[in-house]
């Protein structure tokens, strides 16, 4: 592809490099003065929860909410109805634009800001938690920030945007000793309670082989109004809109010049700002089995095929395989992942119907595309074949005739205690522990970050676990720290 925009082989290997010995090499350092607080309500905060139970009576967590439009809406509306949240806070660089103004009218009275960094240093003392549901690539320095002044963090995922910033984030958690919980709400569902319990009771037992895919239209694919598939680099410059704050949308990223196809979701489409379609969805499919089939980090993944790879933006289809090796007394396994309105996975004959989400919150624009193939996966164990979807949907046994015959056999499943966003505040009270901590969370996060290289790269990468480098494409590796951040904004890595 001919095109004056630098291709990532040559996007600053030497000034990534010098960057993360930088900051191995120095300690903590003081956040930097704020910048200038652009919009805000200097009024006590009123939240108009609903009535606590007895039960969490005097539990209520003072929340402080950064990302208040589209998916940010349904978080404070799902941490608000629990009845433990006190909201204290509301911050989006865009303020006032159409996406907020249901969240605005429903807290009124609540102090509002543009810039996270004046949040926190005019309202640090008031707040205990922190939701974050921005764009991928600017979670990193809202939530290690916040955990770095001792505030539990809830975070949308992907945790983060490059494998270094997960790291770090994990660290930080280790560090500050906070509730951290990422937003993959079925993992404190019926789908993590049964897998749990059929893999203790070795239903699902030496698993050698997992289909993972999912198939609806992205906002990058040809439907777009962008066209996304015949960009060639990155868009003009446009009028950056009177609401919006365009540098601290920017974050840590490296300078853009703003367009309207970069916000409001469009930058899901960008390797710069998003992590596609497996970052966006492989939480909510293949989370459960990440974690109790202790998957950790793969030693191989390959970008087996891709329909329009871009250097800028996501590929209309991919197939991406990641090879485990053996874990302990868990044989190697092979997860194959599917994207791509056209690019289906291969399924057993004797499937039947294909299991269904029915928690899947709704896109901010359009919908999801469910009657052709819903998301989901197949998962090959040791004399069982399971189907499953997304989010909280259970397993089932294939063919339906085995299913009869072993139910029976199956073990109770216990019901949750708490939903994803109860199960955080009440951790933030020492009452629960985060389903979704980091610890768990961020190997899951990482696995997906390193699919999103092979996918930029068009390539076939060779991972060693144990220094977590790519050990036989350099740029690879170097994409494994990320961009380095745009100047003054440096010290979040060294929190």
């Amino acid at each position: 592809m001919k095109t004056d925009i630098p291709h990532p082989r040559s996007a600053d290997s030497i000034a990534r490099r010098a960057f993360l010995k930088n900051i191995l090499a120095t300690g903590a350092v003081s956040i930097l003065a704020p910048s200038v607080l652009l919009y805000s309500a200097d009024t006590p905060a009123k939240g108009k929860a609903k009535k606590v139970s007895k039960k969490y009576k005097g539990e209520k967590v003072n929340l402080a909410c950064v990302g208040i439009g589209n998916r940010g809406e349904q978080i404070i509306r799902a941490l608000h109805d629990t009845g433990l949240a006190n909201i204290v806070a509301l911050c989006d660089t865009d303020m006032g634009a159409p996406h907020t103004l249901e969240i605005l009218k429903r807290f009124p009275d609540i102090p509002r800001f543009q810039d996270f960094r004046q949040m926190f240093d005019k309202m640090g003392a008031q707040i205990e938690a922190v939701s974050i549901a921005t764009p991928d690539f600017s979670h990193f320095p809202i939530t290690i920030l916040a955990m770095s002044l001792g505030k539990h963090v809830y975070v949308e995922k992907p945790m983060a945007h490059s494998f270094l910033q997960i790291e770090l984030l994990m660290a930080a958690e280790k560090k500050y000793k906070v509730a951290a919980q990422m937003g993959n709400q079925g993992h404190s569902e019926a789908n993590y309670f049964q897998f749990k319990a059929w893999s203790d009771a070795g239903i699902i037992r030496n698993v050698t082989k997992i289909t993972a895919y999912m198939n609806s239209p992205r906002r990058w694919h040809d439907s777009s109004d962008l066209a996304f598939s015949k960009i060639a680099g990155y868009l003009p410059e446009q009028s950056v809109p009177d609401t919006l704050d365009w540098d601290c949308w920017l974050a840590t990223e490296q300078y853009h010049k703003y367009n309207t196809g970069y916000i409001n979701g469009e930058w899901r489409s960008w390797y710069d700002f998003g992590n596609g379609a497996l970052g966006d969805w492989g939480a909510h499919i293949f989370d459960t089995a990440h974690e109790f089939l202790d998957l950790g980090l793969p030693s191989e993944v390959e970008a087996v095929k891709l329909e329009g790879h871009n250097h800028f933006i996501f590929p209309q289809a991919s197939t991406l395989a990641f090879r485990f090796p053996k874990r302990g007394e868990k044989p190697p396994l092979d997860l194959t992942w599917y994207d791509g309105v056209k690019n289906f996975p291969p399924l057993p004959a004797d499937m039947g119907e294909p299991v269904g989400g029915t928690d899947i919150p709704p896109p901010s624009t359009g919908t999801i595309e469910t009657k052709k193939l819903p998301p989901g996966k197949i998962i090959y164990g040791e004399g069982l074949t399971f189907k499953g979807g997304s989010h909280s949907s259970t397993l089932k046994i294939i063919p339906e005739a085995r299913a009869k015959d072993m139910a029976s056999c199956l073990p109770e499943v216990p019901v949750s205690p708490s939903n994803h966003f109860a199960n955080f505040l009440l951790a933030c009270k020492g009452r629960e522990k985060c389903r979704s901590s980091f610890a768990v969370a961020g190997p899951l996060c990482q696995m997906m970050d390193m699919g999103v290289i092979a996918q930029r790269l068009n390539a076939k990468l060779k991972f060693d676990r144990t220094t977590k480098q790519f050990t036989n494409n350099k740029l690879a590796d170097d994409l494994l720290i990320g961009s380095p951040p745009r100047k003054g904004w440096e010290q979040y890595y060294a929190m």
